[in-house]
């Protein structure tokens, strides 16, 4: 009851800066009613020019950095909120005023417990970035190496624990009073911001994501990960290699300083390409603040706050999707969705089929550089919503992400369609990965896995057998008679196949 009362207040102060800027109907969602957006109205109103989406955001930067993780994180949902708004929050600006340089340095010297001049000869107290979580100094390290410093803001681990507290009772309050929603798992979705969230507060794990991008990287011309300097690197502060650049956006001054702007869109595409399906762990925030281009016509990242990882059965089901969609092959596209058990089995295969050929007829036979992969994965999200297609954030995170690096291609070159370059590059991983042969290998890989844990089933089934045989392995008369209960309300199969194991750890053991 406190936990509710206290959101109610908050949800209530919420409201009337939403009402400020005229965005209250995303309340109109939440199971309440009309009292807290009357409420709201009578405190405060005016109408705000903008499209509904636009409005929102305004609200959004108002609220704080957690509002505005929300709201990017709800532009990856246009199956929740709709396509138009999801563009509009894509253009949520995660800018906020920047706190003092004091504090920034008093931050440091708490995390290392060394004065600053031990760590960096010089430090720029102005930052030349402010974001909702962090902003980030210019400095130089004892050793004369040039880098940039993340500093955490002060208190903000505690004002997104108050906020991700309500973001949880609101979406909890959702899935039980709209079950229409609880397919779109509104839960998850705050799942989802707390575990972007907690890699942004604690530097160390945006520091191993950089690391580890750099790695899979390493031996890749024309793409880059700055390196991350460990030592001064800690919870709530990460330095990196200074980069010097020029933005990826600003098309005049890279062709002044001699860059090929096909080469740029060519790397683009190849690096993200490999990131997505060769190695299933990419950068998710492709804007065009975190990517510059530098001296040598490399492109290279920041920002890895947000990264996606897709397993290798989701890469396989994307390539199967994308090269039927390009095809034609639109029973093959429906029945990736029903083998991977994103559409359940109770659905209709033919009317699945007939609503993929919806999407897919409009775009076959067009240049493949006036296709848009990532709206045509935003149309197929909006149109499972019939067939009961449970929501998959990994995926939609992707099309975010698809979204950015097709809009960056164009801003360089209208003509221009990183998927026209990609597309031989998915058809090869394609052949390697989706025929006979790899599913051959996988089947290889599990089985010498399965091998290599027998010993330690064996070890685990000795003990077993010692503690039976000295009398030491007891059970409590209620787990006896709970196991048994269990097992007749299932048929007793459980008990069966737990008997049939002991067998045979026992004739292992035994051999």
């Amino acid at each position: 009851m406190i936990r509710a009362l206290r959101n109610l207040a908050r949800l209530l102060a919420i409201a009337r800066t939403l009402a400020r800027h005229d965005a209250l109907f995303p309340l109109a969602l939440l199971g309440l009613g009309p009292l807290v957006p009357a409420i709201a109205r009578l405190v405060s109103r005016r109408d705000v020019p903008g499209r509904p989406g636009e409005r929102l955001s305004l609200a959004l930067n108002e609220l704080g950095p957690s509002f505005i993780k929300l709201g990017q994180a709800l532009s990856t949902r246009p199956d929740l909120i709709g396509a138009a708004m999801a563009d509009d929050l894509a253009n949520l600006q995660d800018r906020l005023p920047p706190f003092p340089g004091s504090q920034a340095r008093a931050t440091i010297e708490a995390a290392f417990g060394v004065p600053l001049d031990e760590l960096y000869q010089s430090f720029d107290d102005d930052p030349v970035a402010a974001a909702s979580i962090a902003q980030v100094h210019l400095a130089t390290t004892v050793e004369g190496a040039p880098v940039a410093v993340k500093v955490l803001r002060p208190g903000i681990e505690q004002a997104f624990a108050r906020d991700l507290d309500l973001f949880y009772w609101l979406a909890e309050l959702i899935e039980r009073t709209q079950p229409a929603w609880r397919r779109l798992k509104p839960v998850e979705v705050v799942r989802t911001i707390a575990a972007s969230v907690a890699i942004g507060m604690d530097l160390r794990l945006e520091a191993a994501a950089a690391s580890e991008l750099a790695e899979n990287l390493a031996d890749d011309d024309g793409f880059r990960v700055p390196a991350v300097d460990w030592l001064r690197t800690a919870e709530r502060v990460m330095t990196l290699e200074r980069i010097e650049g020029i933005p990826i956006d600003e098309r005049e001054a890279l062709i002044a300083a001699g860059h090929a702007l096909g080469a740029i869109i060519e790397e683009m595409s190849r690096a993200f390409f490999n990131q997505t399906f060769r190695d299933g762990f990419f950068h998710a925030d492709l804007h065009p603040g975190n990517l510059f281009v530098d001296a040598d016509g490399d492109i290279v990242a920041v920002d890895f706050g947000i990264m996606g990882r897709l397993s290798k059965e989701t890469r396989r089901y994307l390539a199967e999707m994308l090269l039927g969609f390009l095809f034609g092959n639109y029973g093959r596209v429906a029945d990736v969705h029903f083998e991977a058990g994103y559409v359940p089995a109770h659905q209709s295969r033919d009317a699945f089929v007939q609503a993929c050929r919806a999407i897919g007829e409009p775009i076959l036979g067009r240049p493949l550089s006036e296709i848009s992969l990532a709206r045509l994965l935003g149309q197929l999200f909006r149109v499972t919503e019939t067939f009961e297609m449970a929501t998959q954030p990994q995926l939609l995170l992707l099309q975010k992400t698809m979204m950015l690096a097709e809009g960056l291609s164009r801003r360089l070159d209208a003509e221009a369609n990183i998927w026209a370059l990609a597309q031989p590059l998915i058809e090869d991983w394609a052949r390697d990965n989706l025929g006979p042969e790899a599913r051959i290998a996988d089947a290889t890989a599990e089985a010498i896995a399965a091998v290599q844990r027998l010993p330690k089933l064996i070890k685990n089934a000795e003990a077993t057998l010692a503690d039976l045989a000295e009398g030491g392995l007891k059970l409590h008369p209620e787990t006896v008679r709970a196991l048994g209960g269990d097992a007749a309300r299932r048929g007793g199969r459980p008990l069966f196949w737990a008997g049939l194991i002991a067998l045979a750890a026992i004739f292992l053991a035994l051999a």
